[in-house]
């Protein structure tokens, strides 16, 4: 196989909603999968839509975003798995495919006939994997799951995440959809791999509440030894210069990192110009700026609070200290360390306009990944995938007939 596109051949099957699951197959589809998503007619993935859903922020010419940052390159097929007639199709898809992924809780799947054991005996090298919100058994296994439910709120994450005083925050759809969806990917490639060893496929899952749990691991590691926690205070911090934020002249915000704080000390003191806090002997080492850190966030917010960004930029950047800055959207869809690096890619719409979007994070020396393709709109390629399981026209003509599978009078891109 050439190292191009090195799932070219692929075939997979996406009978996933919403982020977590389609994004998993987005990846695959990155290196060359062929990606077929199943969706129901009508309506299809509820996700279609929800870059509509507030408070999403509004963009122009109401640009699916949403959609095609989690389903482009693949291809829609629409079938009402329900209809009598649908069960041809599956089992054809089936036996095509080298990969199936799922996020139907398990009592779904078993009523649709889609679980492991029902697909397994069709196609033996089946690769099949499935997410759940909060895992495959338990008294809450068919509990419906989101990343904001089961990700962020049950594993601790927007607890510990937030400031003391302060309600938990809201955070920015998908994260812990797009963190589990890589961990399902490498579950997929993992189980590849065994098939090309024993030459059989297998059954690998995932769930956001163990990728939200394994998010928040340290804390949970310290929790399981006894550890008792207490939430960041600005007013009354642990450690000013491993994680105290500052706001600059121009209202924006920076984040000291000094992991080695007695090392970095004295050069950070020297470099804003407060070599009097170096020599002060309450901050002289780490302990003892423990002990007076509310006086040294003082001093250093007014220090920060007296020159702009740009300027706190150049000043920490010329004397190597680690730091960050809280970019808003329209620096980071601009930064050029993540254009250099592949992270924002252009794709075309059908008019030929330029639009970007964010590749996936795994790369792979001397492995290209495809041009990005727009998502497909509900059921556009019914007929032709149809086609390739080897279906007749007349059999096609009758799925239609039955409702099985709708007719598809437009083609063109996600509404």
């Amino acid at each position: 196989m050439s190292d191009d596109n090195i799932f070219a051949g692929l075939k997979v099957i996406d009978m996933a909603s919403f982020i977590a699951g389609p994004s998993a197959t987005t990846v695959l589809s990155d290196f060359g999968a062929d990606v077929v998503k199943v969706e129901p007619p009508i309506v299809g993935d509820p996700y279609r839509y929800f870059y509509k859903t507030p408070p999403n922020p509004e963009v122009p010419d109401n640009y699916n975003y949403t959609w095609q940052l989690t389903n482009r390159n693949k291809r829609s097929l629409a079938v009402d798995m329900k209809n009598p007639q649908a069960a041809e199709v599956l089992s054809k898809l089936i036996k095509w495919a080298d990969v199936f992924v799922t996020n139907f809780p398990p009592h779904v799947r078993k009523s649709l006939k889609i679980d492991y054991e029902d697909l397994a005996p069709l196609n033996p090298r089946l690769v099949y994997a499935d997410i759940t919100g909060y895992g495959e058994t338990g008294p809450e296994a068919n509990k419906p799951g989101f990343d904001i439910t089961a990700y962020w709120a049950r594993s601790g994450l927007m607890e510990f995440t937030r400031n003391a005083g302060s309600p938990p925050t809201i955070p920015v759809p998908g994260i812990g959809d797009h963190a589990t969806a890589i961990s399902l990917y490498g579950s997929i490639v993992t189980a590849l791999y065994r098939r090309e060893r024993s030459g059989m496929g297998c059954r690998v899952s995932t769930s956001l509440i163990a990728e939200g749990a394994w998010a928040t691991a340290a804390w949970l590691q310290a929790a399981l030894d006894g550890a008792k926690f207490s939430l960041l205070d600005r007013a009354e911090p642990k450690n000013p210069l491993a994680g105290g934020t500052y706001q600059t002249k121009d209202a924006r915000w920076l984040l000291l990192a000094f992991v080695e704080s007695d090392k970095n000390w004295p050069v950070f003191a020297q470099a804003i110009g407060r070599d009097d806090l170096a020599a002060d002997p309450r901050f002289k080492d780490n302990k003892g700026r423990g002990a007076n850190a509310v006086a040294l966030v003082v001093e250093l917010d007014k220090t920060f609070g007296a020159q702009p960004l740009a300027h706190w930029k150049e000043v920490l950047d010329g004397a190597r200290l680690p730091y960050g800055v809280a970019q808003i959207a329209e620096e980071i869809i601009k930064d050029p360390q993540l254009i250099a690096n592949g992270i924002i890619i252009p794709i075309a719409d059908q008019n030929g306009a330029p639009h970007y979007t964010v590749n996936s994070p795994i790369t792979v020396d001397g492995v290209q990944k495809v041009v990005p393709r727009l998502a497909p709109g509900l059921g556009e390629h019914n007929d032709q995938v149809l086609g390739e399981l080897g279906f007749s026209p007349v059999e096609i003509q009758a799925l239609h007939a039955s409702g099985a599978v709708p007719v598809v009078k437009q083609r063109g891109a996600a509404a």
